[in-house]
């Protein structure tokens, strides 16, 4: 249980979060979700080389990555869908808390696209 309370912890842990939803989407065949996770995890990956700056290093509290947790071995459409859940519910819970609003607007993008 990895506890998500910097700007880091939380771009990284999305940004592998992407990473595994793109492996796991290509491993059942859906391409075009596979595509979509990589562009995200690209996009993750290049909001935190861009806003690393002291504002960024503050604390962050409330945030656990247990609470996150993907079950990847129901390829069922159920399972699909609890993925995205889950996946939406951490942007939404970690977009608040990001005081850079580039990497913000980036975090509500990323759920809205799991929404879909």
């Amino acid at each position: 249980m990895s506890s998500l309370n910097t700007f880091g912890a939380i771009l990284s842990y999305a940004a592998e979060m992407e990473a595994q939803l793109c492996d796991w989407y290509g491993g059942m065949g859906e391409s075009a979700k596979a595509k979509a996770a990589d562009k995200r995890r690209k996009k993750l990956e290049r909001v935190r080389r861009e806003n690393v700056v002291e504002i960024t290093l503050e604390p962050i509290a409330g945030l656990d990555a247990a609470d996150y947790a993907l079950d990847l071995a129901d390829v069922s459409r159920e399972g699909q869908a609890a993925v995205a859940d889950i996946a939406a519910r951490f942007y939404r819970d970690v977009a608040p808390k990001i005081n850079v609003r580039a990497a913000q607007r980036a975090l509500e993008r990323c759920g809205r696209e799991h929404m879909r």
